[in-house]
């Protein structure tokens, strides 16, 4: 070998090694960062609400893909996020019900059929980890509001390889979830309590930053693994009550926060199709109750939505410290990272101050996948999509086959390219003995029940605040919407299904 080849023949091999090395890395399965934030509206600044600070969120969402109009199936906790976990809609009254998930999964053997979506990455070689609320049972265990959890039995017994929480000073996990800085809980008050508090104290103060410490220590052990990880992390806030840290209250001057623009009845519905804020009057010492028959004052109203935004902001920052860690570790080039929120909440939107419609506003809320290599984009109003699709897109991401039947589509078409012609710009929300369904420019509600109307439509493009009920005036619009509708009956409310 003469020496002038000698250089050449080492670059060459040096070459071979590292293109070898960087197609290793490339094959190396992604690992999931999963952030489930309890009632979170899309109100954001990303999702364009330029008072609330929310930093973290927004650069995710900056580098990440932002769904504009994301719907949940079910407007309530355990049944919204059964059917994420499932991928599936719901068929039956049980699906609807917080219990849903500990009803169908906590005393079942293990199935064929995985019996979420976390099982399923568990069985093909994931190591899972979940922390806090990530389905109905905040720290994963069956038990009562007021019960012990010692002897309880496993909400998801199949997908947990670690199911984490730290109760601190509250002792339980559900006194946690509706905790007060000093150690106390609207339980064990007796619903004496207000639905809001701004304690000065750390964000370790309250449950979120116990679950976000624990988040970050686990992070550091799962970089040492070989497999890929799923973990996810469940914080409460902005849940009922409205608590966070004194800091997070003091970023917003009271004036500046605004009230509903729909705070009154929308025109031509039954009563039945809203709610009456029962969860929220169950703090009995708030200053004012709510109720269809009134409006809250507007100096309480802003008051309570000055409570959520700083419990935004709270949980926002908790979500930027783990990102931060993720970053540290060097994980964050290898990570699908997930933001959702289980269903959105009416700030006083049609007089309700709650969640349990099926309106825009309670079935609305963010969904942000941000995958390594993609680029940032935003999915606008015209292609809804929902949760049941979170499924088979992590399943085609990390390319793992599913053989059984999900009602998702996969969102990687979106997230790849911007666009999906094979995708039906539809999604199907269910409450309240409805179906409830969007499109690009309207929402149509099926309500199966005897108060009148039982057809309900809400024309987008000049009313997104659903304010008037125009199914009457459109009747063309309605039968054809009726037709796309039936495909999301799946049967749930015939007489004969409990």
């Amino acid at each position: 070998m003469t020496p002038k080849l000698f250089p050449a023949i080492c670059c060459a091999i040096i070459c071979f090694l590292q293109s070898y090395g960087l197609e290793a890395q490339e094959k190396k399965p992604y690992n999931i960062l999963f952030f489930a934030i309890d009632d979170l509206r899309p109100e954001l600044g990303v999702y364009g609400n330029n008072i609330i600070h929310t930093p973290n969120l927004d650069a995710i969402g900056k580098n990440g893909t932002v769904f504009e109009n994301h719907y949940v199936q079910i407007p309530t906790c355990g049944a919204s996020r059964s059917s994420i976990l499932t991928g599936m809609l719901p068929s039956t009254r049980e699906h609807l019900s917080n219990s849903a998930i500990a009803n169908m999964m906590a005393d079942a053997p293990e199935g064929e059929k995985p019996e979420s979506f976390v099982h399923h990455l568990k069985r093909n070689g994931y190591y899972t980890v979940g922390i806090g609320k990530i389905s109905h049972s905040v720290d994963g265990l069956v038990y009562g509001y007021e019960a012990s959890p010692e002897g309880a039995k496993s909400e998801m017994p199949y997908s947990w390889d670690e199911m984490l929480f730290n109760p601190g000073k509250w002792g339980t996990g559900w006194n946690a979830f509706f905790g007060y800085a000093d150690g106390s809980n609207r339980q064990g008050k007796k619903k004496q309590v207000k639905p809001y508090e701004a304690a000065d104290v750390t964000d370790e103060g309250y449950p979120d930053g116990l679950s976000t410490q624990l988040a970050i220590e686990k992070l550091k052990e799962l970089a040492g693994k070989e497999e890929p990880f799923f973990m996810g992390l469940g914080l409460f806030k902005p849940h009922l009550p409205f608590t966070s840290p004194k800091k997070y209250w003091d970023l917003y001057k009271r004036e500046d926060i605004l009230l509903s623009t729909a705070p009154n009845l929308p025109e031509n519905v039954s009563m039945s199709s809203l709610q009456a804020s029962g969860e929220f009057n169950q703090y009995a010492l708030g200053e004012e109750k709510a109720g269809l028959d009134h409006q809250l004052s507007d100096e309480y109203a802003r008051k309570l939505k000055h409570a959520y935004y700083a419990a935004v902001s709270y949980s926002d920052a908790l979500v930027g410290k783990v990102m931060d860690e993720l970053e540290a570790l060097g994980l964050a080039d290898n990570t699908i990272v997930v933001v959702w929120g289980d269903h959105g909440w009416h700030l006083g939107d049609h007089r309700v101050w709650g969640k349990h419609t099926i309106f825009e506003t309670a079935v609305r809320s963010p969904l942000i996948i941000k995958v390594p290599g993609y680029k940032p984009q935003r999915i606008s109003s015209e292609m809804p999509v929902s949760s049941i699709d979170l499924y088979p897109t992590l399943m085609e991401l990390t390319n793992i086959p599913t053989n059984f039947s999900l009602d998702g589509q996969s969102l990687v078409p979106l997230l790849q390219n911007g666009s999906d012609q094979n995708r039906e710009a539809l999604a199907f929300s269910y409450f309240r003995n409805g179906i409830s369904m969007r499109t690009e420019k309207y929402r149509i509600m099926k309500y199966f029940r005897e108060e009148k109307p039982t057809i309900e439509l809400y024309d987008h493009i000049n009313d997104p605040m659903e304010t008037k009920n125009i199914a009457n005036e459109q009747p063309e619009i309605v039968e054809q919407l009726l037709v796309q509708l039936e495909k999301g009956d799946t049967g749930l409310y015939n007489k004969n299904n409990n």
